[in-house]
């Protein structure tokens, strides 16, 4: 009958949906999923650039989603919010042990104070939403350790030392920076170290294979 109009089904509901304008927002989300797979390994140097090339200019959410439909985005993808990151996160810890891990969303600014415990910010799954993390230390006799992984570069040049000891363990050259962590404050007599994770630890002797001289177990070898 003229003048109908027919339903609109699953796929005019989805086309429609990739057909939308994309705001500065959903581009600068797509730029920082790339930027993370890249320094996950996923993406090499001229794939990196080639996509944000694109992402910078996309008009709609079905070129964006193209630029991510490879890549594991464990639900970020256009169109979809954004876990929010806060503007500052405190941490004060006394004697105890404090430890950020798993996907824990990296917020703007930290303000962390350790007395003599320990405090681990692991970056291995973190959620990253902006390039850069401040954050202002205070360790007396404790520890703050940053666990990073290909793409976090830690920056400890305005950290006053007096008895401790900083360490930071070089970026791997050749991969792109997704997040740039930088350390200022001071340290007592503890420390601000920032590595990669650990391998496994080597399986220790029982008693009697320390008794009869056995040799030390080996590695298992990762599957």
């Amino acid at each position: 009958m003229t003048g109908e109009v027919s339903p609109r089904g699953r796929d005019d509901e989805v086309a429609s949906s990739d057909q939308l304008r994309a705001s500065h927002e959903d581009r600068d989300r797509v730029v920082e999923l790339l930027r993370v797979a890249a320094g996950d390994g996923r993406l090499t140097a001229e794939e990196l650039d080639e996509r944000l090339e694109v992402a910078l200019t996309a008009r709609t959410y079905g070129e964006l989603t193209a630029l991510v439909k490879d890549l594991p985005t464990r639900g970020l993808v256009a169109g979809m919010q954004v876990p929010e990151a806060k503007d500052l996160v405190r941490i004060d810890c006394g004697g105890s042990s404090i430890k950020r891990d798993g996907p824990w969303v990296v917020p703007q600014r930290m303000e962390v104070r350790v007395a003599s415990g320990v405090v681990t910010l692991d970056f291995t799954e973190a959620v990253i939403t902006q390039p850069t993390l401040r954050i202002d230390a205070e360790v007396q006799s404790g520890a703050l350790t940053l666990i990073t992984k290909p793409g976090v570069v830690v920056d400890t040049d305005d950290v006053s030392v007096r008895y401790g000891v900083t360490e930071v363990q070089p970026p791997d050259p050749g991969v792109p920076v997704i997040l740039r962590v930088e350390i200022s404050g001071r340290v007592g007599s503890g420390a601000i170290r920032a590595r990669p994770p650990r391998g496994p630890r080597l399986p220790r002797r029982t008693f009697w294979q320390w008794l009869l001289r056995r040799p030390k177990p080996r590695a298992l070898p990762a599957p």
